[in-house]
């Protein structure tokens, strides 16, 4: 077992590429000379920090912290749960998750979306939490709908939640999508099918969860979170983890 502080470094075989030319934009994003990893500083590894006075108790329900009083937003009800890990399988407490997404149509509320699918008034898209003792965490929301995208004539996005999660640092900050267990797009979309190995695709994919699920009223899905530690290469040279 490593000593506490020392991570693993990435795993290029898991990880996708950074030029697929299926996936178009990803041409003029990808970087032009090798990529260097470089150690952190102890600032960079020990903070910042979050407390539980900077989340409010519904921040973590999309279905209520964005509605107008007596509303409530149009869609699918959902729980999205789980546990936040290191490599190691240790559960990463206090740590900040975030979360955003389109609303039930696949509109997300965004001035520069311009998908024909109508804005939800009572539907924000966003919220936050902090991960319990156990590495435990969770959300109500409302699942989201596919949307197209311009990458060839008939892309769709497949329905996903984009997640955010803070390590023990600042450079450890994972940025991921997580999907929907059943969605036939998945296979089809050319930003998942970028990941070069198939169980690696598989842990993006929430599982349904019928466990957790609240009889008449919501639909649970289980998606644990496995962080990665302070020698990932940056991304576009930028301190954002993997």
């Amino acid at each position: 077992m490593p000593k506490p502080g020392e991570f693993y470094q990435r795993d290029r075989n898991w990880q996708p590429p950074a030029l697929v030319p299926d996936y178009k934009t990803s041409v003029a994003r990808s970087p032009k000379y090798s990529l260097i990893s470089l150690e952190n500083s102890a600032s960079e590894i020990t903070g910042p920090v979050f407390g539980h006075d900077d989340i409010d108790a519904i921040d973590n329900d999309l279905i209520l912290n964005f509605a107008q009083d007596g509303q409530a937003p149009i869609g699918e009800r959902i729980i999205v749960h789980g546990r936040v890990l290191d490599e190691n399988a240790r559960p990463v407490p206090n740590t900040l998750v975030e979360i955003w997404q389109a609303n039930a149509g696949g509109r997300y509320r965004h001035k520069k979306d311009t998908y024909l699918a109508p804005v939800d008034p009572n539907f924000g898209g966003c919220g936050r939490t902090l991960t319990d003792d156990d590495g435990y965490y969770f959300f109500r929301t409302i699942k989201p709908g596919a949307y197209p995208w311009r990458n060839w004539v008939n892309n769709w996005r497949p329905a996903h939640i984009h997640v955010s999660v803070f390590g023990t640092g600042f450079a450890q900050r994972l940025i991921t999508q997580l999907y929907f267990e059943g969605d036939p797009l998945i296979a089809k979309c050319p930003i998942v099918n970028t990941v070069p190995d198939p169980e690696a695709i598989q842990q993006l994919v929430a599982l349904l969860d019928m466990n957790a699920s609240i009889p008449l009223d919501t639909i649970a899905y289980k998606f644990d979170i496995v962080l990665r530690g302070r020698r990932s290469t940056l991304f576009e040279n930028r301190l954002e983890g993997n």
